[in-house]
């Protein structure tokens, strides 16, 4: 049996709930511990990322988006699949929020983009790897001690605009020596245009 001690800024769960605790003033991470939707694990199992494109699109809670995804080249049955649990967080995250509308980016990741360690100037940035290797991160006064994201889990981590200095940051791993591939979803409140 392997026990972890998260910092005291980080909260974990085994269910959606557990992200409501980012409201917390001291908390600046959640971790919504998750496996995938056998269906669409197996149905990632089977994706050809030459044949798909980054998906960018900006929505409201209850919006579908599987017609996004199946226009940059997902089948059916994925576009289904993950469109659902994508606009299940969405409506997570808006929730969380009190934003009406927010920015979505699912991404196929070959390279070290943002390999060091950060903080990004929003106020929530909920990551979730459905592919690949999970987002890394660390206490911000202790960043040797680097854990991860599951992949399939939720990591909602709370920007700069909420926490300035951060306490936590986090970075994509390092995988472009690898060949390995990540398929991330990304979900930010739309920033504000004046």
């Amino acid at each position: 049996m392997t026990v972890t001690t998260l910092p005291r800024q980080v909260v974990a769960g085994t269910d959606a709930a557990a992200l409501d605790a980012i409201a917390r003033p001291e908390v600046a991470l959640v971790l919504w511990s998750r496996g995938l939707d056998p269906a669409l694990r197996d149905a990632l199992d089977g994706l050809d990322y030459a044949t798909i494109d980054d998906v960018r699109l900006d929505c409201r809670a209850g919006d579908a988006v599987d017609g996004d995804l199946r226009a940059a080249g997902y089948g059916d049955m994925l576009a289904d699949v993950l469109g659902r649990d994508i606009a299940m967080l969405v409506a997570r995250h808006a929730a969380l929020t009190g934003e009406d509308r927010l920015r979505v980016r699912l991404d196929v990741i070959d390279t070290d983009a943002c390999r060091r360690f950060h903080a990004d100037y929003v106020t929530l940035r909920l990551l979730c790897t459905y592919a690949g290797p999970g987002t890394q991160w660390c206490d911000a006064d202790e960043p040797e001690a680097v854990r991860d994201v599951a992949t399939g889990s939720v990591g909602v981590f709370k920007g700069r605009l909420l926490l300035d200095p951060p306490s936590v940051l986090h970075r994509s791993p390092p995988i472009a020596a690898t060949g390995g591939r990540r398929l991330m979803l990304v979900i930010d409140p739309c920033p504000v245009v004046p």
